[in-house]
């Protein structure tokens, strides 16, 4: 249901609003800047509170939100005509407002749902076995992909076929029925696994010392990993009520935020973290700007919906090798290869700039377009063929410029035919690349889960979320600035730049880490490390 509704959401918005972007990008910057702003006040919440509590209260307020949000489109969808007559359209805009609003509450509820389940629960679930956290988080992913191509699927074909408004109650009923389904499901869980209910401070170290000790069943040796073993515990015990004044509650969530940044600067991971938010600064992925430039190169929907297939396949098999590099080589290691795997593959799109059908020509100012929409009052471009509606409804994007020829233009008055061989090289080395990505994405995502002690985890990881959201951002702001065809190759060696960047950082992550074993795929045996270390050293296991 969630995965139906992130697809959906914007394909309503742009319905909506004939055909136009607007309302899409006012809501992508509504969602990025609250996640960015609130990311650690939710982290911060899920800390604080149980774990049921906690998981209960996201999923229902997430369900709940999408629901409402449904009914809302689908009176939007049906008394359209009349709610702009009403007060001079300001009703309409109301409802607008009230749409983005409560999707962006039903997507903060979903972020403090993934930080809970898949943070938290999944870390507590399995308990001293590392192996099984590996293979959990890797069988979640994998579902994540499956949905990622099933949901859009199924929304598409039911707006192609039915209405906007059929699709609009069909994901509230779904939202409604697996909100119970799922309640249940994590009753359950929380029943089969007492653990979930002690939520204390003063065994965190224990906890994380027991996922870095290999049971003595599983005798092959795991690489070395830095811990945080040991805290003062007097840092945990109950402090006495004080009473809070009006001032000090208003500054709280500041210092909430303050303290929550500073924390994850703190964390022996950090450098991962900053790793994997600087992989989310690219255009090189399957999101609306990536496959809207394929379609201005002559790549038609039916194409783009089977790249996209391949890139989910080559996901699936990303998650694949996460488990067996982890197991070979241990987990560092694996995050290591696995950039040097991703990295090799863009090559090929950095190499695509420069071959035949690129359109790349650095004598045209990237900001020609803005220029020419802001100060001589050029239209925006609106989806004009049934082939751009037909794919509005199938999850392909509608970015169409002026320079675009319709599908079906007579072929007489139409460009000669773009060569296929730089986007080819492109798409190639984006979907080879999803392989190096999500196996670097699950090592990032276990590494945090092992090295941050449990009364952190939900606002380190809340904050890891507005970091990631941050360079994503930036990187629609970068598309903004520079929009045309011409500079997408530009958009494309930047990308690559910052994908670099971000495995030198793990690669410094790794290093000071494993230091000279970080090129051996081997670690010292277990039973030859010392039983014990001094308190706030680091443990190697």
């Amino acid at each position: 249901g969630d995965r139906m509704w992130h697809f959906a959401v914007s394909v309503f918005l742009v319905e909506l609003y004939g055909n136009s972007l607007l309302l899409t990008a006012v809501y992508g910057l509504v969602v990025a800047g609250s996640v960015l702003l609130l990311g650690a006040l939710i982290g911060d919440w899920v800390d604080k509170n149980s774990r049921l509590k906690v998981a209960q209260t996201s999923l229902i307020v997430q369900n709940s939100s999408v629901i409402l949000c449904g009914v809302i489109l689908m009176i939007i969808f049906l008394f359209k005509t009349q709610l702009l007559t009403l007060y001079h359209g300001w009703l309409l805009t109301l409802c607008y407002i009230l749409v983005i609003t409560i999707a962006n509450i039903a997507n903060l509820a979903s972020t403090a749902t993934a930080i809970t389940i898949q943070r938290d629960w999944i870390v507590v679930v399995a308990g001293e076995d590392r192996s099984k956290l590996a293979d959990m988080n890797a069988t979640i992913r994998r579902i994540d992909q499956l949905t990622n191509i099933l949901a859009p699927m199924a929304v598409g074909q039911i707006m192609t076929f039915g209405s906007p408004m059929i699709g609009c109650g069909f994901i509230s009923g779904w939202n409604l029925m697996s909100m119970c389904v799922e309640y249940l499901l994590l009753w359950k869980v929380y029943q089969k696994t007492p653990t979930l209910a002690r939520k204390s401070a003063k065994v965190e170290a224990s906890e994380l010392k027991q996922l870095n000790v290999k049971k003595e069943s599983d005798m092959k040796p795991a690489e070395g990993v830095q811990l945080i073993v040991e805290k003062d515990v007097t840092d945990f015990e109950p402090q006495e009520e004080k009473e809070v004044g009006c001032a000090a509650r208003i500054a709280e969530p500041f210092i909430t935020f303050r303290d929550g940044w500073v924390a994850y600067y703190n964390q022996p991971v950090f450098l991962a973290g900053m790793g994997l938010a600087f992989l989310y600064m690219t255009v090189l992925g399957f999101d609306c700007i990536t496959t809207g430039y394929a379609y201005t190169q002559g790549l038609s929907g039916s194409v783009l919906s089977l790249l996209m297939g391949a890139s989910a396949v080559t996901g699936i098999m990303g998650t694949v090798a996460f488990t067996w590099l982890r197991r070979k080589c241990g987990l560092i290691r694996t995050g290591l290869i696995s950039g040097v795997a991703q990295l090799a593959c863009l090559i090929l799109c950095v190499i695509s700039v420069f071959m035949p059908g690129s359109p790349m020509d650095l004598t045209v100012s990237p900001f020609d377009d803005i220029s020419a929409r802001l100060f001589e009052n050029e239209p925006l471009p609106t989806i004009a063929s049934p082939e751009s509606e037909m794919i509005s409804a199938t999850g392909m994007p509608n970015l169409l410029n002026g320079s675009i020829t319709p599908a079906n233009s007579d072929p007489e008055m139409s460009p000669e035919p773009v060569p296929l061989l730089s986007v080819s090289l492109l798409f190639a080395g984006v979907i080879a690349a999803r392989v190096g990505l999500w196996s670097f994405d699950l090592t990032v995502t276990q590494l945090l889960q092992e090295n941050v002690v449990e009364s952190e985890r939900g606002i380190i990881n809340g904050v890891q979320n507005s970091m990631n959201y941050l360079l994503d951002l930036l990187h629609f702001i970068m598309v903004i600035l520079a929009p045309n065809p011409e500079a997408f190759g530009l958009l494309v060696l930047i990308s690559v730049s910052f994908v670099a960047m971000g495995h030198i950082m793990y690669f410094r992550f790794a290093q000071k880490s494993l230091g000279k074993q970080l090129f051996v795929c081997h670690t010292p045996d277990p039973k030859a490390a010392p039983d014990s270390s001094p308190p706030g050293n680091t443990s190697t296991v």
